[in-house]
Order: structure tokens, then C-alpha cells, then sequence
């Protein structure tokens, strides 16, 4: 698998070939609690990092999915709508949100490592 790289928001991504997939931390999945409902991005839809593109709700709050990075949705994980579940039992794994096809991927070096990711955390705790 790819390196995941992380946002501020608590977004993670792993970008394999000219593909980068989209999803939220466990931490993120934790502060939310037993996630209930997604909304996710139109196929096709052109985001710009730092845009809010999809929609997590869970049994504590709604919260906004910002992309990493620039680029085209190519992929959703249309799973979510019947198990989003899935978020909390597997956020960096089969609880993806969405895959990106990326028009900017120099953005990627913006965002934090796994190490620099988990001292974030610590410090906004």
C-alpha cells in the first residue's frame, strides 16, 4: 500500500499510479463516535484541496470531508450508503471515502507524514 500522507482536518491519503484515495483518520473516527450517514461527492466532481467535498454524520455531530489535494473524483465507495459502519471498524482501510484523480500533486507535499500526523494530534488534544 502506499504511504498515507494526513491533513489538519484528519483526512488521510495514499495515492498508488495516478490514483489517490481518500478517506478519514481513526482519530477523527473516534471524536465522531458510531457514524450513521454519509454523503460523498458526485463522480466527476472537479475539488480543490482544502474544499469540502463530502459529509460524515454520526450519533455526536455532522462534519465536512475536505479533499488533501486538487484533482477529479474518479471513484466513491458507494458500500458506505448501506454499512457506514465501515468508518469506524476500518477508516484507513475499507472505510475510504473517496478516489481522486489529482491535478496538482505537488499539494501532496504540503501535508504531514505518519510521525509529524501523530505529534498534531498530541498537540491539539
Amino acid at each position: 500500500m502506499a504511504e498515507l500522507k494526513f491533513s489538519k482536518d484528519h483526512e488521510w491519503i495514499a495515492v498508488e499510479g495516478d490514483v489517490a484515495t481518500i478517506g478519514i483518520t481513526d482519530h477523527a473516527q473516534q471524536a465522531l463516535g458510531d457514524v450513521v450517514f454519509v454523503e460523498l461527492p458526485e463522480l466527476g466532481r472537479e475539488v480543490t484541496a482544502g474544499e469540502a467535498c463530502a459529509v460524515v454524520e454520526s450519533v455526536k455531530a455532522a462534519s465536512d470531508v475536505y479533499a488533501p489535494i486538487s484533482g477529479r473524483v474518479v471513484e466513491v465507495n458507494s458500500a458506505l450508503a448501506d454499512n457506514p459502519g465501515t468508518i469506524n471498524s476500518d477508516p484507513a482501510g475499507a472505510g475510504w471515502f473517496f478516489k481522486l484523480e489529482p491535478s496538482a500533486p505537488a499539494e501532496l507535499a504540503d501535508l504531514m507524514d505518519d510521525a509529524a500526523y501523530h505529534r498534531f494530534v498530541e498537540d491539539h488534544a
